[in-house]
């Protein structure tokens, strides 16, 4: 298969994978900057700002217009953690000029279009239009107020707020309600210029082309001061667990959600991820997993339970709905599967059935632009090249013993509970 070319322009990391596999092309900017209370919220309110309007086009209909004028190019934009960073992600895909009877390279085009956005902003009063500053601030507040309604959300993201207490790793990545309000125009600009300067950019394009053509357009599309590009800072994964943070909260819920934090100490470059891949497949990443089968079907005391991995953290995630009343006997059992776990009750059924799960994720990858270069983007993360077919071949060669050895340094952090207001 062929591999990402990479290459560098001034402050900007670029990652082209020449394919004609593809009737489009996709391309990302990763903006990442770390985990900061004083600027996440700030930051995640930038890109939802930027698509309002840029110098060359201030009016949102007509930005959006542009897009219509590509023959109905995709833009669109992401605002997520990775380890200890938070990162913005902008998307855009546009047709293969080959497909249509483009005057202009619509590769060109996009890339333009893109640069205008992150780089050349509308400005007004030495800050952002204040109309869009203020209308987005409300979108950005609607958006935090829906993880709080989203009881199932809420419960992951305060399990984790609990976890990491004293790590910047607690911080959601779109930011607190509470600093939303005191953001102005001229603040934003100012927090936009230091993202810009600071934040660790990465640009990739795939489709039928090739890194010489993308570095050209990116040199005329791009506006950004020299200098070389910010490198990413790697998190701490290993964690001595002294003790088991035991957290209730109450709310006007119907459903207990049981959430549990587990240290994993195995990180994406770690030799041991793809064994650490196999366990939360088989503790509760599919649906023939032991929570799966043993809580919620054998024993009937959950609506749902499922476990998920966080390789850059080194977090593993337990989620589970389940009656208030059935709180102590879930938690039991979900001890239970992990201490099987570190005993190594390990089937050949359970092994075979999730080395078949992941391997077909990892196929299916290969199906989709925008996960293949998802997936590339975790080497820059991490520092760890590792292609999808090596990681496929490790996955394949993972023994029981392996999944063993992570089970035995997974230790239990956090759990926590959300459930009524009434007293038990």
């Amino acid at each position: 298969m062929t591999s990402f070319q990479r290459g560098q322009l001034e402050r900007i990391r670029l990652h082209v994978l020449p394919t004609n596999r593809f009737k489009t092309f996709a391309i990302s900017l990763f903006a990442g900057l770390p985990l900061q209370e004083d600027t996440v919220t700030p930051v995640a309110l930038i890109p939802f700002v930027l698509r309002r309007g840029t110098a060359s086009t201030p009016e949102t209909i007509k930005f959006r217009e542009k897009l219509d004028d590509m023959y109905g190019a995709g833009f669109g934009f992401d605002v997520y953690k990775r380890g200890d960073a938070q990162i913005v992600q902008f998307r855009m895909d546009v047709i293969n000029d080959r497909f249509v009877s483009s005057e202009q390279s619509l590769l060109a085009s996009s890339l333009r279009f893109l640069g205008d956005v992150v780089t050349n902003p509308l400005i007004e009063n030495n800050g952002f239009r204040a109309k869009y500053v203020e209308a987005e601030k409300e979108t950005l507040r609607k958006r935090l107020e829906a993880i709080v309604n989203d009881k199932i959300r809420y419960a992951a993201e305060r399990c984790i707020e609990e976890m990491c207490a004293d790590d910047p790793y607690r911080l959601h990545p779109l930011g607190q309600i509470s600093e939303i309000q005191s953001i102005t125009p001229e603040s934003l600009r100012s927090q936009y210029e230091r993202w810009l300067n600071d934040a660790a950019l990465d640009l990739y394009v795939v489709g039928d082309t090739t890194l010489e053509e993308v570095t050209s357009l990116v040199g005329d599309a791009f506006r950004l001061r020299s200098g070389t590009p910010s490198a990413y800072e790697r998190p701490v994964t290993k964690h001595d667990v002294k003790e088991v943070k035991h957290v209730v909260d109450r709310m006007e819920v119907s459903q207990g959600k049981l959430n549990m934090g587990l240290r994993t100490g195995v990180g994406y470059d770690d030799a041991l991820y793809p064994a650490a891949l196999m366990y939360n497949g088989i503790l509760g990443g599919y649906p023939h997993s032991k929570l799966f089968l043993n809580v919620r079907e054998k024993e009937s005391l959950a609506y749902y339970a499922a476990s998920r991995l966080d390789g850059h953290k080194g977090i593993c995630t337990i989620q589970s709905g389940i009656e208030f009343a059935n709180y102590e006997k879930a938690v039991a059992i979900i001890k239970e599967q992990l201490e099987s776990m570190r005993q190594g009750n390990l089937s050949d059924l359970e092994m075979n059935q999730t080395k078949a799960m992941i391997s077909n994720h990892l196929r299916e990858m290969q199906d989709s632009a925008y996960e293949m270069l998802s997936y590339d983007f975790n080497s820059v993360l991490t520092g760890k090249q590792r292609t999808a077919e090596e990681l496929l071949k490790q996955v394949q060669d993972v023994t029981a013993e392996d999944i063993v050895s992570v089970a035995k340094q997974v230790q239990l952090d956090t759990v926590y509970f959300l459930r009524d207001r009434k007293e038990a």
